[in-house]
């Protein structure tokens, strides 16, 4: 059967994969025919390959309160977060629909990682209780539908390092239990299997760690054991998925003992993070200062040979988005509708 009549298939082909990202769930429901050829996992390929791919930025994004707009000082108790899609070609500003069963917001400090068209949601508090949960969720960007995931196993934990090869696995690891006691243990989620398996645990407790995918290893970063609460150490571990083993890395991972949570891969064989007003390569081999309108930076997020640093734009202020091309170390500030402007507390980049 012809994918388009009257047109051979592999043109027909080509015009499908020149579809926009948000027209693939409407281009599904026309036939069985369109919805077979786009969810075959050749379909991102043959988009990749042909160039046609485009990367957006997903973050997990507050609700701008109400009483900012209107010079108020009064704030709402407890943020309500979102999921919010970035496209930096386009400076285009969308929101995914809810998770079900969280349509009053996201769990709190929620880990999202992307996998090929999909976007995992993993853990946080529920905003109700703000009891902890292993819950996964998978937003699929070809049929724009959500669906429950397999939990993670073992013990509930919380603010554990997470993150993916943007192809079929999620790594996840540290982090603590409900009793505030940091974990050594860590966990593979396989998307093709729809299947979690337990890693060998790592050397060292790491609570409040980041996790970070880097040349082909799961790192995780940084963190505190039990007993020293709050005191982030300087050290990291990496798991590599072919020998199935942790190592450590040499020397100090990080230059002070401080919140990882900036850390990033570059996508050039280099690791930043945000540190004392700049965007730094853990290596040392470079120092980019932020724009001097910037206050703080609490979020970088990777994006084919960029970082996007969200954060406050003066003390006090919204949030805004510049974009640092690694290569040129140059800054670009992107446009940030009102609605957009909140506090961003994770994100990641999708190839879609």
């Amino acid at each position: 059967m012809e994918l388009i009549p009257g047109l051979p298939n592999d043109i027909g082909l080509e015009c499908l994969t020149r579809l926009p990202h948000t027209a693939f769930s409407a281009a599904a429901s026309v036939c069985r025919s369109w919805k077979s050829q786009i969810s075959h996992p050749s379909f991102r390929n043959h988009r990749k390959s042909a160039g046609l791919t485009r990367r957006i930025v997903v973050m997990v994004q507050s609700q701008v309160d109400p009483n900012r707009k209107h010079g108020l000082r009064k704030y709402s108790a407890a943020p309500v977060y979102r999921l919010t899609v970035f496209e930096p070609e386009t400076g285009n500003w969308t929101e995914l629909p809810p998770i079900p069963g969280f349509s009053d917001g996201l769990p709190l400090f929620c880990q999202v990682a992307p996998v090929g068209f999909n976007l995992v949601v993993m853990g946080g508090l529920n905003p109700d209780n703000w009891e902890a949960g292993n819950f996964v969720f998978v937003f699929n960007f070809l049929s724009a539908t959500w669906r429950r995931g397999p939990d993670m196993p073992g013990c509930t934990r919380s603010f554990f390092g997470c993150a993916s090869d943007n192809e079929r696995r999620v790594f996840v690891a540290g982090g603590h239990d409900n009793e505030k006691n940091a974990l050594r243990s860590g966990m593979v989620y396989d998307m093709a299997e729809d299947d979690w398996t337990l890693l060998p645990d790592m050397a060292d407790e790491r609570d409040e760690c980041k996790g970070v995918f880097h040349c082909g290893k799961f790192y995780v970063i940084g963190g505190y054991n039990t007993l020293m609460q709050g005191q982030f150490g300087k050290s990291a571990e990496g798991f590599d998925p072919v020998t199935w083993r942790w190592g450590p890395t040499e020397g100090e991972f990080l230059g002070d003992d401080t919140c990882p949570r900036t850390c990033v891969d570059g996508g050039n064989g280099a690791m930043y993070m945000y540190q004392d007003g700049a965007v730094v390569a853990l290596d040392r081999s470079s120092r980019t200062r932020i724009p001097s309108e910037m206050d703080s930076v609490p979020c970088l997020i990777e994006c084919g040979g960029r970082l996007l640093a969200v954060g406050s734009v003066g003390f006090g202020r919204s949030h805004g988005v510049y974009v640092l091309d690694l290569e040129s170390a140059t800054w670009v500030k992107a446009d940030v509708r009102e609605e957009y402007s909140g506090h961003v507390q994770s994100g990641c980049c999708l190839e879609v």
